[in-house]
């Protein structure tokens, strides 16, 4: 039994190892059929909830401790989001760059095109790919059999896409398909010149704050790999903390260091700016 036991709390440590080095580094640990697994009639929210309560329950099995289990539950809960907004932010220049791409080919193909619709739907094919299926979308809107008109279609483009910059792009499109613009092609060059100085600002923000983002990951990590050492080699020194008064004082210790982690990540993140046509909708009523 004590073999049995041994064998499953080191399971435990070098797996919870490897979540703490893929959570600082940032790589995949599991493959991507293995991410992909559902559990059928749960939501995500649902699936989420119950693997961090499973963790604190096994966290609590072996080691007796009440603070750590709640502690292992709140960074089973936060940890991923944070490790998150790495690919949010990627994500966010990847879209950026590519709604400067798409209003250039709108631009282009104007050229060639008999009009500003049939300038729009021959980009469907070759859409950049962090927005094509927005794109994809506003061209089956486009279809003459569904009977919606231009800028209807339009406006729905740009509440999917959800990016400030592609809020410019759909209001120089909506205004064009209103009334008679002058020279459209020029003021969709500008716009894409513009959204692309947006890209290589954000791109040069990033740049500025990975040394706030590697210190955290660099703080977090040593303090984790700190404590499962102390868990695993000596245990009488963490003997304090089994008083309900260490349990307690292990807590405030562990949101402190948990707070301090998400206000180092929220100071590396970029904030959006508001979209101006959300403005315009809330103050049309």
């Amino acid at each position: 039994m004590t073999a049995l036991v041994a064998a499953v709390i080191g399971a435990g440590v070098g797996g919870g190892l490897v979540l703490v080095v893929a959570g600082v580094t940032g790589r995949q640990v599991f493959a991507d059929s293995v991410s992909r697994l559902r559990i059928d009639g749960m939501t995500p929210a649902w699936r989420r909830t119950c693997l961090v309560a499973a963790g604190a329950v096994l966290v609590f099995l072996l080691t007796s401790s009440v603070a750590l289990a709640l502690l292992a539950a709140a960074a089973s809960w936060v940890v991923p989001r944070m490790r998150g907004s790495k690919a949010a932010r990627d994500e966010a220049v990847a879209r950026t760059e590519a709604i400067a791409a798409w209003t250039e080919m709108v631009r282009d193909s104007m050229v060639a095109a008999a009009g500003l619709e049939e300038a729009i739907t021959s980009t469907g094919p070759i859409a950049p790919a962090a927005i094509g299926p927005e794109v994809r979308a506003l061209v089956r809107r486009l279809d003459p059999r569904l009977d919606i008109r231009l800028p209807d279609a339009l406006r729905t483009f740009g509440a999917e896409v959800r990016h400030p910059s592609a809020d410019l792009v759909v209001a120089a499109l909506v205004i064009a398909a209103r009334m008679e613009v002058r020279d459209l092609a020029a003021l969709l060059s500008r716009l894409a010149e513009a959204i692309r100085d947006d890209a290589r600002m954000r791109i040069r923000v990033e740049v500025g704050r990975a040394r706030i983002r590697t210190a955290a990951r660099v703080i977090v990590g040593v303090v984790t790999a700190t404590l499962v050492l102390l868990a695993v080699t000596n245990l009488d020194y963490l003997e304090a903390y089994e008083t309900p008064a260490g349990q307690v004082v292990l807590i405030a210790v562990g949101a402190t260091f948990g707070l301090g982690a998400r206000l180092l990540d929220k100071m590396a993140s970029l904030e959006e700016p508001e979209r101006f046509t959300a403005r315009t909708a809330e103050a049309a009523p």
